[in-house]
């Protein structure tokens, strides 16, 4: 891709879209997002945003205030079409019907309106109010005039996490008959799982094309021994003895024998952990590989992880930092953690995977911005930084 091409960001929490797109040519002229603790973040790493970043509900953004662009990016909060959340769906009255208010910005703007958008989300977004809320979500798009592309990406190509997400690419096509969904339909079960399959079939009626997707890379590296902080053993972060051996208990079986195989090898291994209400029963839920289950917003009981560190006949246990939880969102460490520990957490738990989103900007929006028709080539116009 020459030049730079133009980003309007909503939904822009910490900055890691912005990171990942920027890695592969892109330039943010305007982000969105109503968090003040987020926008902190954001700032810290990026201390000229205040000149493009609007702190604000986003029903409330002055239209003029948005430049044209070439790609709007939408990662609309998920807490209601997450397992994890309360699964209202796109109705939910503070959260994922957001959604909705960037639909209103590309309605108002036009012909204005960026020729492409990536919408993410959870894999939740597929079957919430049984598949209607996806459907929903295309629809709205095709009405805009945007063709729609979708796959799934797990970070854990990328990093030591397993986090599968949903990524929807629409593009402005001028004729509105043309749909073809059947290459989508091709892919891979690492792009194509069966319930992205499942949606797709049943809403065949819509608007869609299929762009070049190729198969996400394989995982490389040496697992969370690639992103744990070293902390000394008197550091007040480990758990005392009693409450590891708390824990301990609530495990089930062949989850505690997994750690205490662990101890007696000589070499040291990570694990992690939630906690987990089963019946009327706390549990203990360890993993069996050295990946990080997927980072969750730090509220409520369950959403914190938490490290096993165990190896020459020691268990040692506490919760996960935040650095490991940016290092886990392929953050670098020169990114500043001054707002306090459970809004970090809670900040990159809601974020999206840097590298991913690289791999996407290089693999399939940089190819796919030089096939759109003459008709943007205003918008398209590459810019210099």
């Amino acid at each position: 891709m020459s030049g730079v091409y133009t980003v309007a960001e909503y939904f822009a929490g910490i900055g890691l879209v912005r990171m990942g797109l920027e890695r592969a040519g892109w330039k943010v002229v305007f982000a969105n997002d109503i968090s003040p603790r987020k926008y902190e973040m954001y700032r810290g790493f990026y201390p000229k945003s205040h000149k493009h970043y609007r702190l604000s509900d986003i029903y409330d953004i002055p239209q003029r205030e948005i430049p044209a662009a070439t790609l709007a990016t939408c990662s609309f909060p998920c807490v209601d079409l997450s397992l994890a959340g309360n699964m209202q769906g796109m109705v939910g009255t503070k959260h994922s019907s957001a959604f909705w208010g960037f639909v209103n910005i590309l309605k108002v703007q036009g012909d204005q309106a960026p020729p492409m958008i990536m919408v993410e989300n959870v894999p939740g977004w597929l079957h919430s109010n049984k598949g209607e809320d996806f459907r929903l979500t295309v629809q709205a798009l095709n009405d805009l005039g945007y063709h729609c592309d979708v796959f799934t990406l797990d970070a854990l190509r990328f990093v030591p996490q397993s986090r599968l997400r949903v990524f929807l690419i629409g593009r402005r096509m001028e004729d509105s008959t043309r749909s073809d969904c059947t290459g989508i339909l091709t892919r891979s079960t690492a792009l194509l799982p069966n319930s992205l399959r499942k949606s797709v079939i049943s809403n065949s009626d819509l608007l869609w094309f299929s762009g070049i997707v190729p198969e996400p890379p394989a995982l490389k590296g040496n697992g969370l021994a690639e992103i744990v902080e070293q902390l000394d053993d008197a550091d007040p972060r480990w758990w005392s003895q009693e409450e590891v051996d708390r824990h301990l208990v609530m495990m089930e079986p062949s989850h505690h024998d997994r750690v205490m195989k662990l101890a007696q090898d000589e070499q040291t291994h990570y694990r992690t952990f939630y906690r987990r209400v089963r019946g009327d029963t706390q549990r203990a839920e360890v993993r069996p590989d050295e990946i990080a289950g997927c980072l969750r917003t730090a509220v409520g009981g369950s959403g914190k992880q938490f490290l096993i560190q165990a190896g020459q006949g020691d268990v040692r246990m506490r919760t996960m930092t935040a650095r490991e939880y940016a290092r886990l969102q392929g953050v670098p460490d020169r990114y500043s953690l001054a707002v306090n520990g459970v809004h970090a957490l809670t900040a990159f738990g809601d974020a999206v995977c840097v590298p991913a989103i690289t791999w996407i900007a290089e693999n399939v929006l940089n190819p796919l911005v030089e096939t759109l028709e003459s008709s943007w080539q205003i918008i398209l116009q590459p810019q210099t930084v």
